[in-house]
């Protein structure tokens, strides 16, 4: 026998052989579309509303006797209804948290330091003494100033008593150098006073580094002061947030060192642009501490809630995939119908979806190897139908 007419027969063998595979297995149609063969093929091969071969189905009933599952019969599933799902409605974030003021007290001259009137973890009102310098030089200038000062007073008195006798110009002088020794006076002062060390703000004052006779500067740390009446926490949040925060918004957060215990505060500001590192905003909360259990320093997990978004939520088993991608089999009266979805959120128990579909839905979880676009089906809760005698 010639080779070509080996091959025509091979072709003709594989072919019937196809056709028959088509007709007779289940799924056939599904598994011919997910390989990527175009539509009029797959219908040519395995049409979705054929039954047995030899057409064991025609004419009977609805439907034209299009095949749902072995011998022709409805397909038996299993469904679950599409619920509404929200997501992006909560956000849980990780910041660090900072008193409402912090300030770093230090001299306004330099010297030898003879009191440290505070201790660690004192609290401190505003403008109370903290620490003093050594001052005696100031002092005797403060001193010297005064002895001035009522030098130019008296010298101006007796200028003005003798007014008829002295010139304009020596009454000028009088009154300018008591103008000078009342500022020199104020001068003298004020270098005495920035001996003393005060409190810019009432707070906390943390561990004191500096001891009396120690030689201290401009630039030396005499002491910390926190006013952690409220507490500011930096948290970064994702991208797809940014839109959501607002300045005001409520916020709820929980103390890692103080587990169990909830407090609450409101965005106080939102930065102005995304890291483009991280692809995340900066945010800042500020919440309120009137018990003083806070502290500078401590972690927090922040929580806002939003309105979020709303989409279907189907059961993972539902869900499959073919060459055009996701799709799910939805039971519509008898029929089954397939519907393509675009997947938004993949949890364990459910996966939200992007599709055409409503609350309610019955959605087939179970028996979907055998299902074809209008096939007929049943569902477990529905009795199969009983045969008639003499049909």
């Amino acid at each position: 026998m010639r080779v070509w007419k080996q091959l025509l027969i091979s072709l003709g063998v594989l072919s019937a052989g196809v056709l028959l595979w088509g007709r007779f297995v289940p799924g056939a149609n599904g598994m011919l579309e997910a390989a990527g063969l175009p539509g009029p093929l797959v219908a040519a091969i395995a049409p979705a509303g054929d039954g047995k071969a030899g057409g064991d189905n025609a004419g009977s009933g609805a439907g034209g006797g299009q095949r749902g599952g072995f011998g022709g019969g409805p397909a038996l599933v299993v469904t679950k209804p599409v619920t509404i799902a929200t997501v992006n409605d909560r956000l849980n974030a990780i910041g660090d948290g900072e008193a409402i003021r912090t300030v770093t007290v230090t001299p306004y001259a330099t010297g030898n330091l003879t009191e440290v009137l505070v201790e660690s973890g004192d609290r401190v009102e505003q403008g109370q003494v903290i620490a003093r310098l050594d001052n005696d030089e100031q002092k005797i200038a403060a001193d010297q100033a005064r002895v001035a000062l009522e030098s130019a007073q008296q010298k101006l008195t007796r200028v003005e008593n003798l007014r008829a006798s002295v010139s304009v110009a020596e009454l000028q002088d009088a009154q300018t150098a008591l103008k000078a020794a009342e500022l020199a006076l104020r001068n003298a002062e004020l270098t005495l006073s920035r001996r003393d060390i005060t409190a810019p703000y009432g707070g906390v004052v943390g561990i004191i580094s500096v001891n009396p006779g120690d030689y201290v500067t401009t630039s030396t740390a005499i002491a910390r002061i926190d006013d952690r009446s409220e507490i500011l926490v930096d948290y970064w949040v994702p991208e797809r947030f940014a839109t959501s925060v607002r300045v005001g918004g409520a916020v709820t957060a929980t103390a890692v060192a103080r587990p169990g215990e909830t407090f609450t505060g409101t965005v106080q500001a939102v930065d102005n642009r995304i890291d483009q590192e991280s692809r995340t905003l900066r945010v800042r909360a500020r919440i309120d501490n009137p018990e003083d259990l806070l502290r500078a320093g401590m972690s927090f997990q922040v929580t806002m809630r939003f309105e979020g978004d709303l989409y279907p939520s189907v059961d993972p088993l539902s869900v499959q995939w073919s060459a055009d991608g996701s799709y799910i089999w939805r039971v519509k009266g008898e029929k089954v119908e397939r519907v393509p979805i675009r997947i938004v959120q993949r949890n364990p128990d459910k996966v939200l979806v992007r599709a055409e579909l409503a609350e309610g839905d019955q959605v087939v979880t179970e028996g979907l190897q055998t299902l074809r676009p209008g096939g007929s089906v049943r569902t477990a809760e529905q009795k199969a139908p009983v045969a008639t005698e003499g049909t």
